[in-house]
């Protein structure tokens, strides 16, 4: 005897303004979350991404699953310096620049378990092609910050 009941896809809401719908591994939308260095997807967005986005554990950074991992924690799970998280999504602005085709879902990495605020991390994405959906707000922040330098004001 076989069921045959029909669940529901698993919904989770991670932060506000961010996904909550599953994606199938082989869409061509990419989950793009905060990890560690390590690979321990125990929290927070890199919880959802290895139970929902089939992120693995052991990779922290780069393609998994239906994800990109890009790490705010050391393999200790201890906050990194925000130049580090730079260079983590410089390489991450390039793999989607090198992937138009994909989609990528970004999310608030950095903004919840490492630490930092949206106007610490939001610049980091300055360069971010279009296929990149960042979270909401992230590129008028950009924009903002972009014109304060031109105007040869520090933003706060």
């Amino acid at each position: 005897m076989t069921n045959t009941q029909k669940t529901e896809p698993k919904r989770v809401h991670i932060y506000p303004g961010e996904c909550q719908k599953e994606l199938p591994y082989d869409s061509p939308e990419i989950f793009v979350f905060g990890s560690n260095l390590a690979g321990c997807h125990g929290a927070g967005a890199a919880k959802y991404a290895h139970d929902v986005q089939g992120a693995e554990m052991g990779v922290g950074r780069g393609r998994t699953g239906n994800c990109y991992a890009i790490p705010t924690k050391d393999a200790e799970i201890k906050t990194l310096q925000i130049e580090r998280i730079a260079f983590y999504v410089g390489e991450f602005i390039k793999y989607a620049k090198n992937h138009p085709r994909l989609h990528f879902r970004v999310t608030r990495i950095g903004c919840g378990l490492a630490g930092y605020t949206d106007t610490d991390i939001a610049p980091l994405f300055e360069g971010a092609p279009h296929n990149c959906e960042l979270p909401d707000g992230w590129r008028n922040l950009c924009a903002s910050i972009i014109a304060a330098r031109a105007a040869g004001m520090t933003p706060a």
